[in-house]
């Protein structure tokens, strides 16, 4: 039987470890505030926004919430955005996305100082990911490395399978990989002969979108599946990209969904903050 990669529990041990560090910098004068701005009232965003808001709390730090309403102008986002970044009692900025049709989210992103990108979403962040420099990386592919690691999986010399090929999990993800000394293969919708790709993997990460897409028949015996998807079944039940009464049998270790993969993002996202300090010093 696999064992299950418990995400709330290795999220609230970072998070325990956050909370210390927030405390020694408190102790140095020192104070870390996350601005979260929100355009609109989409649910699941509210959802997302009020547990950054908690997250913040827990660790010890200040977040300042910004809730602006839908029809709010790009050039309005844009000058709040400009203020955060000149403000020095501001570490962290980040947009919820998705933002609303009229606003450019690429235009939103590059707006960011990158040294407050606490979400590694710029182009300067990514790009210093690429090339191994320091920057924020994705809270979502960091978390993902920071649930193998403390649940003893080993990545160096494995076959690592990313499928999908997303700015924010597919793409730095892979890099991470890399940097752990894995052989990384990124798959997706137009990959041939996904089942044989996918079945060579000895860590399968997931994150393409489609409800319990992925069957037994895609991963190898004794696999690590990470799965990233979050969804929602034929009977409105939250579910993963991954099949998980199906593929647990046959694989040594699984993230469930919720409380695998969802957690870790969060918790990276208060590690971006506190990190924050090092790169504006």
């Amino acid at each position: 039987m696999a064992a299950i990669i418990d995400g709330k529990t290795i999220s609230t041990q970072i998070k325990d470890e956050l909370k210390q560090k927030a405390a020694e910098l408190h102790e140095r004068g020192v104070e870390v505030t996350l601005a979260v701005i929100q355009v609109g009232d989409n649910p699941a965003s509210s959802v997302y926004v009020r547990n950054k808001k908690k997250g913040c709390e827990y660790i010890g730090i200040g977040s300042l919430s910004y809730e602006l309403p839908e029809e709010t102008t790009q050039e309005e986002l844009l000058a709040l955005i400009q203020e955060l970044n000149g403000r020095k009692d501001v570490n962290g900025i980040l947009v919820q996305l998705p933002l609303p049709s009229h606003i450019d989210e690429d235009t939103v992103i590059k707006a960011i100082d990158p040294k407050k990108d606490v979400d590694g979403f710029h182009p300067q962040s990514v790009g210093a990911l690429c090339i191994g420099q320091k920057g924020f990386v994705s809270c979502t592919p960091a978390g993902i490395i920071q649930l193998l690691k403390r649940s003893g999986v080993s990545i160096e010399g494995k076959e690592c399978v990313v499928l999908g090929r997303s700015n924010i999990v597919g793409k730095p993800m892979s890099i991470l990989l890399l940097r752990e000394n894995a052989t990384v293969t990124i798959a997706h919708s137009r990959t041939k002969n996904l089942k044989e790709v996918t079945g060579r993997a000895d860590i399968l990460i997931v994150a393409i979108g489609k409800p319990k897409m992925i069957t037994r028949e895609y991963v190898k015996e004794g696999a690590v599946v990470i799965d990233v998807g979050i969804n929602r079944d034929e009977n409105n039940k939250l579910c993963g990209d991954v099949d998980f009464e199906d593929v647990e049998p046959v694989c040594s270790a699984i993230t469930p969904v919720p409380g695998g993969v969802g957690p870790m993002t969060i918790a990276m996202l208060l590690n971006n903050c506190i990190e924050s300090v090092e790169l504006q010093s």
